[in-house]
C-alpha cells in the first residue's frame, strides 16, 4: 500500500472515531476507538504481524488438540464449499493466534505475504481491527471488509470470523475465512459468513459431545427431526441429575441464562422425573420423544448415556478375534481374503499399505487388523499426514525434548511413534508427507530408533500401517515420494474396493444400521433397500454411514421406507444410460437436490449456499421438475 493510501486511510479512521458518521457499523467504530485509545496503535504503521516461536505454537496446538482434530475435517469441507480459490480457512486460539490454516498450495505465499502465518498473533491489540481479533473482543460473528481494517496494510483483506465457545460459555477458538482478492464485495460475504457460522456451530457442538462423552447428555429441539442436528440444544448432567454444562442453543430454546441452569437438577427444569430420564437413556440417543419444561415449553428430546437399568457387562478373560472387531463388515469375499492376508503378514511385522478412495474405510480396516492381532491390547495411534501443517508434523511424529528450542515445554512431548510403542502406528494419507520427514521415517523403520528433536535416540517397538488415496508410484516417478520408503512401507498392498464395487452392500447396510441404532431394531423396506443398493455412493462407506445415522434419528416407526430416503437418493438416475446431450442438466439437478436435502428444503438457506436468489432457485426447480 502506497504512503498516500496509508495517509488517506489513517484520516478516514480519525474522521470516523471523532465524528461517528451515520451508517458506520457500531462494532467497527468501537474497535477503531479501542485501537486508538487503549492500544495506541497507528493505522499507517506497516510492521508485519508478530509470529510465535515454534515451541509456543506446538504448546498452543497441544492445548487445543481435541478442537483441532474436530475442526480439521470441517475446515477442509468449508474450503471446498467456498470453491477453494482465493480463500484461507483459519482456526485460532482464544487469544487470536493462528493454529491451523487450510488453503490451496498455490496460494499459500499470497496469504503469508498478508501476514496469515501459522503462529501469527492477530489479536486486536497487535493488529488492530480485523476479523479474528475483533471477533475475540466482541464475542460475536462479524465480517471486516477491506477499509474496515484499522491498519492500512490490511485493507486488501476481507475476513469473516465466528467464535467457538466451550461448554461453560468461554471462548475456545475463532474460525475465520480470509480473502485477499480486491474484487470481493461486502454483499458477497453474507454467503461466506453464513457458512462460517454454520461450521463454527458444528465444531462447537462436536466438541461438546466429545467433552461429555462419558456423562449423560440431554439433546432437544422444538422439532423432532432437528434432534441430532447442529441447531439442537444440549445439556450435560451427572449421575445425580445435576446440570454441569449447556450449549448456547439450549439456553435459547429454554429462555434461560447459563448461571440460572448450572447446578440445578434436570427435573427442576423439565416436567419429567430424573429416574425416567435415566431409564430412557441409550448409547446413541437416536429416538426422540416429547418433553415439556415446567414453564410449558414443548420440546422433543433424547438422552445419551447408559440406561440405569442395564448392568455393565463383565469383560471375559479371553476374547475371540471376532468379538474384538468393530466398525467393519467383512461380508465381501475378496475383502475377507485380503483381511486374512493382511493379518497374517502383520503378525510377521510386515508393513501394510492400504489404498482406496476417500471414505472407503481405510482406517477402519487398519484398526480391525490391529484389534485382531496379538497387539490388540496395545495402543493404536493414528496420524493424518495431510491434516497437520508441514512445519509441525516433525514434532507430532517424533516429539521433542524439554528445552530443545525456544518455547518448548520443560517436560518435552512424546511423538506419535513413541505413543504407539508396543502397538500400531497408522499413517493416513502417507502420500502427503513432506520429503524431509520421509527420510527420517525411513531411518526409524530401518534402525527402530526414534530421535526426538533435541533428544537422544529411543528404541521403539512399533508396527506401521500406511494408507493413501493417491497413486504412490506416480508420486515416486515425479520425485515427491521416496522410492526406497515406498518399497519399505509396501510389504503388502491392500486395495480396498469402493462401496459401489462391494458384493456385501446389503449386509453392510444392516451392519451399519445396527451400529447406528443398536436398540431400535430398525428394518429397511424392499424399495428403500433397492434404492440404497443402486445409489453410486461417491463418498463411499462414510457417506452411507451418515445417511443411515440420519434415517435412524428420524425414523418414527420400525421400518425405513422409500419416502424416508434423502431426495438425492430417491431421484438418482437409474441403471438406464443417461442421454448424451443431458449430462450437465442431470449434474445440476443432483446438485440442487443435495443442497435442498442438506437444508431440509429451507429455500432461503439453500439459495444462500448455491449463491443464487430465491427466484432463480424456484426457476431451476421448475426447469428440472423437482418437487418436495
Amino acid at each position: 500500500m502506497h504512503s498516500n493510501d496509508l495517509s488517506r486511510h489513517a484520516r478516514q479512521v480519525l474522521d470516523v472515531t471523532q465524528g461517528r458518521p451515520q451508517g458506520c457499523d457500531p462494532s467497527i467504530v468501537r474497535s477503531w476507538q479501542r485501537c486508538l485509545e487503549d492500544y495506541h496503535l497507528d493505522p499507517a504503521q506497516t510492521i508485519a504481524p508478530t509470529v510465535l516461536e515454534h515451541g509456543r505454537i506446538l504448546e498452543g496446538r497441544e492445548r487445543l488438540q481435541q478442537v483441532l482434530q474436530i475442526a480439521g475435517h470441517e475446515m477442509n469441507s468449508l474450503h471446498q464449499q467456498l470453491s477453494g480459490a482465493g480463500h484461507a480457512v483459519l482456526l485460532t486460539d482464544a487469544r487470536g493466534v493462528i493454529l491451523n490454516c487450510v488453503t490451496a498450495a498455490t496460494e499459500r505465499k499470497v496469504f503469508e505475504r498478508a501476514g496469515l502465518w501459522l503462529g501469527a498473533d492477530w489479536s486486536e491489540a497487535r493488529e488492530g481491527t480485523n476479523g479474528i481479533g475483533t471477533c475475540v473482543v466482541e464475542r460475536q460473528a462479524l465480517t471486516i471488509h477491506q477499509d474496515e481494517h484499522f491498519r492500512g496494510r490490511h485493507t486488501g483483506l476481507t475476513c469473516s470470523a465466528s467464535p467457538v465457545f466451550d461448554p461453560q460459555g468461554e471462548l475456545l477458538a475463532v474460525l475465520d475465512v480470509s480473502s485477499a482478492r480486491h474484487e470481493v464485495s461486502r454483499q458477497s460475504q453474507f454467503h461466506t459468513m453464513a457458512l462460517v457460522n454454520l461450521s463454527a456451530r458444528i465444531i462447537e457442538n462436536s466438541y461438546f459431545l466429545r467433552h461429555f462423552e462419558h456423562q449423560w447428555l440431554l439433546r432437544f429441539h422444538l422439532q423432532a427431526e432437528s434432534v441430532g442436528l447442529f441447531s439442537e440444544g444440549m445439556l450435560a448432567f451427572d449421575g445425580d441429575g445435576v446440570i454441569c454444562a449447556v450449549n448456547q442453543s439450549a439456553l435459547n430454546l429454554l429462555g434461560h441464562v447459563r448461571g440460572g441452569l448450572l447446578g440445578q437438577t434436570v427435573d427442576s427444569v423439565f416436567d419429567c422425573p430424573r429416574d425416567e430420564l435415566f431409564a430412557r437413556a441409550s448409547t446413541l440417543a437416536s429416538t426422540s420423544w416429547p418433553l415439556r419444561t415446567h414453564d410449558g415449553r414443548r420440546l422433543f428430546a433424547a438422552v445419551r448415556g447408559l440406561p440405569r437399568s442395564v448392568p455393565c457387562a463383565v469383560k471375559p478373560q479371553v476374547e475371540p478375534v471376532a468379538a474384538r472387531l468393530s466398525g467393519i463388515c467383512l461380508g465381501d469375499e475378496a475383502l475377507q481374503t485380503d483381511f486374512r492376508r493382511a493379518l497374517r503378514v502383520f503378525e510377521r511385522d510386515v508393513p501394510l499399505l492400504i489404498n482406496g478412495e476417500t471414505g472407503s474405510g481405510k482406517e477402519a480396516f487398519a484398526k480391525a487388523v490391529h484389534q485382531a492381532s496379538l497387539r490388540h491390547g496395545k495402543p493404536f495411534v493414528a496420524l493424518n499426514c495431510a491434516s497437520i501443517p508441514e512445519s509441525l508434523i516433525e514434532s507430532e511424529l517424533f516429539g521433542y525434548r524439554g528445552g530443545s528450542f525456544t518455547g518448548a515445554r520443560k517436560e518435552g512431548m512424546q511423538g506419535k511413534l513413541q505413543q504407539a510403542d508396543g502397538g500400531t502406528l497408522f499413517l493416513d494419507e502417507i502420500g502427503d508427507m513432506p520429503l524431509v520427514l520421509q527420510t527420517r521415517l525411513l531411518r526409524v523403520l530401518e534402525d527402530r530408533l526414534v530421535v526426538p528433536i533435541g533428544g537422544e535416540p529411543v528404541a521403539v517397538n512399533v508396527r506401521i500401517i500406511s494408507a493413501t488415496h493417491r497413486n504412490l508410484q506416480e508420486r515416486v516417478a515425479d520425485g515427491s515420494f521416496r522410492e526406497d520408503l515406498y518399497y519399505r512401507l509396501n510389504g503388502l498392498e491392500i486395495g480396498l474396493p469402493a462401496l459401489r464395487d462391494r458384493s456385501d452392500k446389503s449386509q453392510l447396510l444392516d451392519f451399519l444400521l445396527a451400529e447406528e441404532a443398536p436398540q431400535q431394531g430398525l428394518l429397511i423396506s424392499p424399495a428403500a433397500r433397492q434404492a440404497l443398493l443402486e445409489f453410486p455412493w461417491p463418498g463411499n462407506v462414510r457417506q452411507l454411514r451418515n445417511v443411515l445415522r440420519t434415517l435412524a434419528a428420524l425414523c418414527e416407526e420400525q421400518v425405513i421406507e422409500f419416502d424416508d430416503l434423502p431426495v438425492v437418493i430417491r431421484q438418482a438416475p437409474g441403471k438406464a444410460p443417461v442421454p448424451c446431450g443431458q449430462p450437465l442438466e442431470n449434474a445440476e439437478k443432483l446438485a440442487l437436490l443435495e443442497v435442498l436435502e442438506m437444508h431440509r428444503w429451507h429455500m432461503t438457506h439453500a439459495a444462500v449456499q448455491l449463491g443464487v436468489s430465491r427466484n432463480t432457485l424456484y426457476r431451476k426447480l421448475r426447469k428440472h421438475g423437482i418437487e418436495r
